[in-house]
């Protein structure tokens, strides 16, 4: 006969033994929830960012053996994107696969996650992790209270409603989403009007037109459906200004209280799903292209005379300003300058 709350009573002095075989039986797993912004899909279908999380929760049950378990919340379905953040520092978010530069109102240093023409390159984005750059920046993270489980890079071009953004000469007079402060600070002295969203804010803002131009990654580009507002894609396959850091993050309160095992079990997965995370994005740089293309929008890819006229302006603007926010700002920028 199934144990019920009616035949526990019913059993007087026996009710305590017996729920505390109960509980001990039925000891639950620990349930971590992960939060992102992106659009929810499966674990074989859909923006490979979502994609990843449902790898990593599907492998953390099974290496767990159902000890540990976690929850993803796409579409920012658990927590408004901008809070994701801060709500790690505190505990109150276990974990979130979170673009860097929208922590950089909390943790400066955060912006050098997309900082314009700094890197240039998955290579040279995938290097930072055990370079210099990467354990300061890991370091600086651990002691905001936020552990880096997983690092992924992504390219990014510009979807347009109207007219190309191609070169510096073209942002004069454009609305533009650059997606960190210090992309906008290039925008601007470029001639560009800026506004400050996130990525999932963009279809809004250029169906309005509160935005001519929106600069995101490969993947949000495709994710967010551009393609029906836009004219003009510069694609960032070839090359591109626009390379940020988005990694998979953990609360280190949550973290520092799970048993070793399955600290170490999580940050094995993280970095065993890196390549993953990679070649969706590397993919979706293709991918976008012809999505832009088959919806009548005009592709171009950045030549190096374009790239180069970028990076002079970022490094006046961006860098510059960057560097002297702090010495610590300053020798990240160091740092992230040696990796080629």
């Amino acid at each position: 006969m199934p144990v019920t709350r009616r035949t526990l009573l019913a059993s007087g002095l026996a009710a305590p033994a017996v729920l505390g075989l109960g509980l001990r039986s039925a000891q639950a797993a620990t349930v971590l929830k992960l939060s992102h912004q992106f659009p929810g899909g499966t674990i074989d279908e859909g923006d490979f960012r979502d994609r990843m999380c449902r790898k990593f929760a599907a492998a953390i049950k099974e290496r767990s053996k159902g000890a540990l378990e976690v929850q993803v919340y796409p579409g920012s379905s658990l927590m408004k994107t901008n809070a994701q953040f801060g709500a790690m520092r505190k505990g109150a978010l276990d974990m979130s696969l979170y673009p860097s530069p929208y922590a950089g109102g909390e943790v400066a240093e955060m912006n050098i996650g997309l900082m314009p023409a700094l890197v240039t390159s998955y290579a040279q984005g995938i290097a930072w992790k055990n370079a210099p750059v990467g354990r300061k920046l890991t370091e600086i993270l651990d002691s905001k209270g936020i552990v880096l489980v997983s690092w992924v890079w992504q390219a990014g071009g510009v979807a347009s409603r109207e007219r190309p953004l191609y070169e510096p000469a073209d942002a004069k007079g454009m609305k533009v989403r650059g997606g960190s402060r210090e992309m906008d600070l290039m925008m601007k002295q470029a001639g560009a009007a800026t506004l400050s969203i996130p990525s999932n804010e963009s279809y809004a803002a250029m169906q309005t037109g509160a935005c001519d131009a929106v600069i995101t990654s490969s993947t949000s580009l495709i994710s967010f459906r551009l393609e029906e507002l836009s004219k003009a894609l510069t694609s960032g396959r070839e090359r591109s200004y626009w390379f940020m850091l988005e990694p998979i993050m953990m609360s280190k309160t949550v973290f520092s209280g799970l048993p070793k095992d399955q600290q170490d079990l999580i940050m094995a997965i993280g970095a065993e799903l890196e390549s993953f995370g990679q070649e969706g994005a590397k993919a979706d740089d293709t991918r976008v292209e012809q999505v832009f293309s088959k919806a009548g929008a005009k592709v171009q890819n950045l030549d190096e005379a374009t790239m180069n006229k970028w990076r002079d302006i970022a490094r006046e603007t961006a860098w510059k300003d960057f560097a002297g926010k702090s010495a610590s700002c300053a020798e990240l920028l160091k740092l992230a300058e040696q990796v080629s």
